[in-house]
């Protein structure tokens, strides 16, 4: 299970309206690793000499793995991280989580980053099972 969510949001879901503030709470109360992580490359990114800030630190255990991963699976989580942090996120492997300013995207650095060159020259044997 991706987020653990309270009877109050799941109510709002059956309405049809979910509260964005809400739904981010319930993101970093459930993804505390993936939402951490998000906020520091946003923290970051202000003063980075290029179009973004990545991080290259794997993650320290499998539930911290786990939880950037169901992060950058969900549409629905990722979005609400771009729009509170202001940033477009890009992901490689289980790790590389790099946020680009959003005005950068379609530019050089973006399109390197999210090439096809670019993952397979990120790839390293002991992230066959990330």
């Amino acid at each position: 299970m991706s987020l653990t969510v309270s009877p109050d949001l799941l109510a709002q879901a059956e309405a049809g309206h979910v509260d964005q503030e809400a739904f981010l709470a319930c993101v970093r109360d459930s993804l505390p690793y993936a939402y951490s992580l998000v906020e520091r490359l946003a923290g970051e990114l202000p003063t980075a000499e290029r179009d973004f800030a990545d991080n290259l630190v794997p993650p320290a255990d499998d539930v911290a793995q786990g939880q950037l991963l169901r992060a950058m699976a969900s549409t629905s989580i990722r979005e609400a991280l771009e729009r509170r942090f202001g940033v477009a996120l890009a992901f490689q492997n289980c790790h590389r989580l790099a946020a680009f300013r959003p005005q950068a995207v379609g530019g050089e650095q973006y399109r390197r980053f999210i090439s096809a060159e670019s993952q397979v020259l990120n790839q390293q044997p002991e992230f066959v099972n990330c």
